[in-house]
Parts: structure tokens; sequence; C-alpha cells
């Protein structure tokens, strides 16, 4: 575990986990002080050891936020992040470009434009969390 940083006025403690036997341990001990919360960001370890890492958040009533919905479907809380399917459909339109003659090297790197927002609100009841109506009016997905 790192130290602590402050931004903003909010203490934050990054975790470098890799693998699961690292993530209990750690989660564990991140959970203990209580006042805690998740942030989980892309990396294929994420991915690789999502399903670990939701039930840990849940274990310990850690309200979280991940980058993608799979995570919320699988019971997270909260996903907010680029939306894969617009993702996929922009780099066919590449593919179409490059196969009618374009050189791969002019074309621009895309950053993503659509971001999706997923609330599961069977997990936010679990956790004992009210979700405000205008975060629910924003969501382009709320599980139920």
């Amino acid at each position: 575990m790192g130290p602590r940083v402050l931004i903003n006025g909010i203490w934050y403690k990054p975790l470098n986990l890799r693998d699961a036997g690292e993530i209990e341990p750690a989660l564990t001990a991140f959970a203990r002080p209580g006042n805690s919360g998740l942030i989980v960001t892309a990396s294929p370890s994420s991915l690789v050891q999502g399903k670990l890492t939701v039930a840990l958040a849940a274990r310990h009533k850690l309200p979280a936020v991940y980058w993608e919905r799979f995570f919320v479907a699988a019971g997270g809380l909260i996903s907010y992040g680029p939306d894969q399917i617009d993702q996929y459909r922009r780099a066919a339109g590449y593919v179409d470009r490059i196969l009618k003659g374009e050189k791969p090297s002019d074309l621009p790197v895309q950053a993503p434009t659509k971001y999706e927002l997923v609330i599961n609100l069977k997990t936010a009841k679990a956790l004992g969390l009210a979700v405000p109506p205008t975060l629910l009016a924003r969501a382009d997905e709320v599980i139920e």
C-alpha cells in the first residue's frame, strides 16, 4: 500500500494490487478504519480480479466506483467509463478508412467521446446508501 495523498481536501490511498493473494488482505486493512470507498481504475489485473474485488467490497461494505459496467452487473455499486460499444464502432470506421487506402499514420488518435454511468440500486440498498434522484436521472442504466 502506498502513502496517503491529499487532493482537494480528500485523502486518497493508492493500492497497487495485481494478484488475488494481495487483494483480500489489502482491502480488509483498507476497510478497517471505516469511512472508506474504492475507485477501481482500468487495468488488466482489475478485470481479471473483478469478481473478487466486487465480492470483497460487498463483504466490507465499501462503496466502489468502477471503470466498466461489467463490475456493476456483477454486484458493484457504480461504474463510469467510456462506452465500449461506441469505441468498437469508431474503431470499425478506422478499419474502413484504412481498407479504402488511407495510411494508418495519417489517422488521428481518438479519445473516447461517449461515457456511460451505470448504478446498481440493489447494491446501494445493501450498503445503506440512498442514491439521489438527480444521479439516477443522469444514469444510462439502473440495475434494480
